[in-house]
């Protein structure tokens, strides 16, 4: 049996070899998958009900070859993208020659490739004449996951258990039969039915990109789209090299800072990259960052490698397609039992929100090298994820204030930064929730949403500006979880620019009394007619201040974006 199989791969492998390139059907296939990419992302968008998905579109799905390999993807928020691709090997490692037509494999488990517990990943096989070719995979943040707290962001976690169900990869389906046991094993652990609707919209969108694959396979035959797929990868390892040998050969280093880890008052830490550019490759080193923590400000391995990929595709030619020859030039080293990689069985549920500490300490070590494509600062995420009973439907609610954690990016050379465009692991992806479908889905009342006039920071080119929201809550039962940060280090200028104001929440309560959050923590029993306020801060400036074109100050006054006062001070406008 194992010498027909080999020389079966043998055959293929010489016909594969006797195939010409065509140009225009390489780029009909880059183009191809990814239009199978976002036709699923656009499924996904329409079929699910958490607003977390269809508003927020706190999502990601993916194309990958037979071994696992980035075929294309659709990067509604970015650091779950290169996520999938590291879980994809996993299975293939798991089951061998145990996958089907038919399957459908979960997985959210951290400690196997993942990136964060609430974020589950469905994986479907692909096969064409009885022959695997490929996976289709969607991947998105569920309202709820189990573990202690309602929402999974547990600020009192020291372990994985205490902060959700942990899921290494399981079918749920097999031949395309249910496997009931399976689904209600999972289902039974997690609070709210909307997730399981979520997973269904997350199978069918797989099961989308399975019959786009196979099609286009069938069209044009699998040793050609192998050949192809082979070719693609090579031309876009090649432009990646590039772009690094663009850079000057050298090793730069940067820094940033983590602050409070949710169990220690006070606490901080320290993200720092050794950056290494030789000719064509590149190493991340991230070795000398701080030891884990006892809190779940940790994050893993998976989730520090897409924040890195992530941050250093914004450095470089933004038409570089996004398959694994993209990758190939690039190097990670991320110890375990660091800040950045958590050892089992450590809580790590933050972790993908470490991804403003790994750019900065990025953008700091290149500017030197590549001053007119770093920027300054992106505002750091600063998130409430409020949760309870709502008194119209009697039922139990899951929401994270998207609207309210969205702050500005940083000015880059010759651009100011982007308004109100939220963190930079989203990369623009995360949008707003619309403000009547959050006042019908919520118990709760929106009093005011602006651009905060002022909260870029100052430079020849400005930060974006950040926003501050108010709220009045009006749900029984409700609890408020906070996690981020921002709230004590001020995002950074670059070259003379300067940095914005810091982020803050505070609840007003009917009493009149007011409590500030800390940046991890849990508030309990909030009571109806609760005042909630929050202010993002915007981004970072670039550049001398008074260097700024006095026509672009004047505009700037005249919309609201900085008053007479800050204009006077700060760029000499008169």
């Amino acid at each position: 049996m194992a010498l027909n199989l080999n020389l079966k791969f043998m055959k293929r492998r010489f016909s594969m070899a006797l195939i010409k390139i065509d140009k225009i059907l390489l780029s009909i296939f880059q183009r191809a998958f990814k239009a199978i990419t976002d036709e699923m992302s656009i499924s996904l968008t329409k079929t699910t009900r958490s607003p977390i998905l269809c508003e927020a579109k706190d999502f990601v799905t993916g194309l990958y070859d037979a071994e696992g390999n980035m075929l294309e993807q659709t990067e509604n928020l970015p650091i779950l993208s290169f996520s999938l691709g590291p879980v994809c090997k996993v299975i293939i490692d798991q089951y061998g020659d145990d996958i089907y037509e038919g399957d459908v494999i979960i997985h959210n488990d951290v400690f196997s490739m993942g990136n964060q517990n609430n974020d589950v990943a469905i994986f479907k096989p692909i096969f064409c004449e009885g022959t695997l070719i490929g996976w289709s995979a969607a991947k998105g943040h569920q309202a709820d996951i189990g573990g202690a707290v309602q929402g999974g962001y547990n600020p009192n976690a020291t372990e994985v258990w205490q902060e959700a169900l942990r899921i290494p990869a399981v079918k749920l389906y097999e031949r395309g039969k249910l496997r009931e046991d399976v689904w209600n094993l999972i289902f039974a652990n997690i609070r709210l039915t909307m997730v399981q609707e979520d997973i269904k919209a997350q199978i069918g969108a797989c099961s989308l990109g399975e019959r786009r694959l196979k099609a286009l396979v069938t069209k044009y035959g699998i040793d050609c789209y192998n050949a192809h797929k082979l070719e693609l990868f090579k031309s876009t390892e090649k432009m990646m090299r590039a772009e690094i040998a663009s850079i000057p050969n050298g090793t730069y280093e940067g820094r940033s800072m983590v602050y409070y880890d949710g169990k220690h008052l006070g606490s901080k830490f320290e993200i720092k990259t050794k950056i290494t550019v030789k000719d064509e490759s590149i190493i991340f080193d991230f070795s000398e960052s701080s030891p884990q923590t006892n809190g779940f400000v940790n994050g893993t391995y998976t989730s520090s490698c897409s924040a890195i990929t992530l941050t250093f595709l914004q450095l470089v030619n933004p038409n570089i397609p996004h398959n694994q020859g993209m990758i190939v030039p690039l190097t990670y080293i991320v110890p375990e039992g660091t800040i950045l990689n958590a050892a089992y069985p450590k809580a790590t549920t933050f972790g993908n929100h470490l991804c403003p500490q790994i750019a900065d300490s990025i953008f700091k070590a290149l500017g030197p090298a590549m001053p007119g494509k770093v920027t300054a600062g992106w505002n750091h995420l600063l998130c409430s994820l409020i949760t309870g009973d709502h008194p119209r439907t009697g039922e139990k609610y899951v929401d994270i204030c998207f609207m309210g954690l969205k702050g500005g990016s940083g000015a880059l050379e010759g651009c100011d930064g982007y308004d109100h465009i939220g963190m930079i692991d989203a990369s623009g992806g995360l949008l707003d929730q619309d403000y009547e479908m959050y006042e019908q889905q919520t118990p709760n009342l929106i009093l005011k949403h602006e651009y905060l006039s002022g909260s870029g920071g100052v430079g020849k080119w400005r930060g974006g500006l950040g926003v501050e929201t108010i709220i009045k809550m009006g749900g029984d039962n409700t609890t408020m979880v906070v996690f981020g940060d921002g709230d004590v280090e001020s995002n950074y200028g670059l070259f003379g620019g300067k940095g914005s104001v810091l982020n803050s929440i505070t609840l007003t309560y009917p009493d009149g009394k007011n409590h500030i959050p800390l940046s991890k923590d849990i508030i309990e029993g909030i009571p109806i007619g609760t005042i909630y306020k929050q202010i993002a801060g915007g981004g970072g400036g670039y550049g001398n201040p008074r260097e700024r074109d006095t026509k672009l100050v004047e505009e700037d006054v005249r919309n609201g974006v900085v008053d007479k006062g800050q204009a006077h001070k700060e760029y000499g406008f008169v």
